[in-house]
């Protein structure tokens, strides 16, 4: 058990990275669109996967058909549209609303992937303590920037249709790894990355920006470096300890894991901007903590 909590943290801990790259390259008319964003992380965590399975042992498996239908369903849930969605309500509603509306995971997690022997009342200790944590964010958290009223509620909508595509990925994920037993977390992370890679790949054939546009602007470089890291580390390491984490716990105690997402993210968003979290924020991340430790306790 402590090494699938360790990896959900693990796991946690590289997907924060994600909420702060939107911030560091413009994005909008005449810069980067979403599309592209999204589409370099994603194509950059499948060229990964397919290099990991053309080079690894022989034996590597190669997924069945119906596998890899699930790979590829999974792929656009989990990734490429939950990213999207995730960017585009960056853009709109900044880094902080969209990301304590995704930090509301672990509560619909926990709701629905409820191992059938857990009383509800142990884990109310847990989910109190993440939402009050949750609401102390809120609250001393306001829109950033000069963002109209419209622009900022697309925003929000985008993070809650982000939020439902994760929270679906999660517990669907969870149950097909438990349903197949005989398939390697690795192997898994690499079959999504394929599947996510060639998604990618064909949403910036259609809607991305023109290749030529990309190449000649002064911080293509930068785009490049932040699409390779956030591929390998916060997609394709990250999928790992997560698949590990969804083996070895219970979907709702990895619903609750998530919450290191939002704290981890909240800290770079911190760190980016150069300035300390005030007292009502770090209350609200020991709240996140100790709701994470109240659950792990229920589990046990």
């Amino acid at each position: 058990m402590t090494g699938g909590i360790l990896a959900g943290l693990l796991a946690g801990a590289l997907w924060g990275l994600v909420f702060v790259v939107p911030r560091m390259l413009p994005v909008g008319p005449g810069a980067y669109s979403s599309v592209d964003l999204t589409a370099g992380r994603f194509a950059a965590y499948g060229v990964v996967a397919a290099a990991v399975m053309l080079l690894g042992r022989r034996n590597r498996r190669l997924p069945t058909m119906r596998q890899a239908w699930a790979a590829l369903f999974m792929s656009v849930l989990g990734f490429t549209a939950y990213y999207l969605l995730l960017v585009l309500a960056i853009r709109d509603a900044g880094t902080e609303v969209p990301t304590l509306i995704i930090g509301t995971i672990p509560v619909w997690v926990m709701l629905l992937g409820k191992p059938h022997g857990l009383r509800w009342a142990a884990l109310v200790p847990g989910l109190a303590l993440t939402l009050a944590g949750l609401l102390l964010m809120m609250g001393s958290t306001h829109a950033a920037g000069d963002a109209s009223a419209t622009q900022f509620w697309r925003g929000v909508v985008l993070a809650a249709a982000s939020l439902v595509c994760w929270t679906v990925f999660a517990i669907v994920n969870s149950a097909w790894l438990k349903r197949h037993p005989e398939v390697n977390a690795t192997d898994w992370a690499n079959w999504l990355g394929v599947a996510t890679g060639l998604g990618a790949v064909l949403m910036w054939l259609v809607a991305g920006s023109d290749a030529g546009v990309l190449m000649v602007r002064e911080d293509r470089t930068l785009f490049i470096v932040l699409c390779v890291l956030a591929g390998f580390g916060s997609t394709w390491l990250a999928t790992i300890f997560w698949n590990i984490a969804s083996q070895r716990l219970s979907a709702s105690l990895c619903g609750q894991l998530i919450v290191s997402e939002t704290i981890f993210a909240l800290l770079y968003s911190f760190v980016w901007d150069g300035r300390w979290p005030t007292a009502a924020q770090l209350i609200a991340c020991v709240l996140f903590t100790l709701g994470i430790l109240a659950s792990i306790r229920a589990h046990r």
